[in-house]
């Protein structure tokens, strides 16, 4: 069982995900998509994973979104774009689980995945 987080320290759902698995005792890896980030084919996967449009990963209220894209215009390819530029864009945490994933939101979300 292979458990992978993508994270983003300074969200408090993203912390609150890490809290969760520790206080279970699960092991998982980190991986810090800002310090680390995705690359287009990373990024592709993932929503593969997640079984969602590439609108549906990202944080639509962060400045860089509403500056940049217009929500009735945006094409698969320029919303992945969008995240591959601006990477806190992407929606978190992202728990990945044997070829599952979630957007932990809520963060009891990840009892899907066992």
């Amino acid at each position: 069982m292979s458990i992978t987080v993508y994270h983003n320290p300074r969200c408090s759902k993203s912390r609150c995900a890490l809290d969760y698995l520790n206080e279970r005792k699960i092991d998982f890896t980190v991986v810090e998509y800002i310090k680390e980030p995705l690359t287009k084919d990373g990024l592709e996967a993932l929503l593969r994973l997640l079984n969602i449009l590439p609108i549906a990963l990202i944080r639509k209220n962060e400045p860089e979104f509403k500056e940049h894209n217009s929500l009735s215009q945006i094409s698969d390819e320029q919303a992945i774009e969008a995240m591959l530029r601006f990477p806190k864009l992407i929606e978190r945490p992202i728990v990945v689980k044997d070829g599952k994933a979630i957007v932990a939101r809520p963060t009891e979300r990840i009892e899907e995945l066992f």
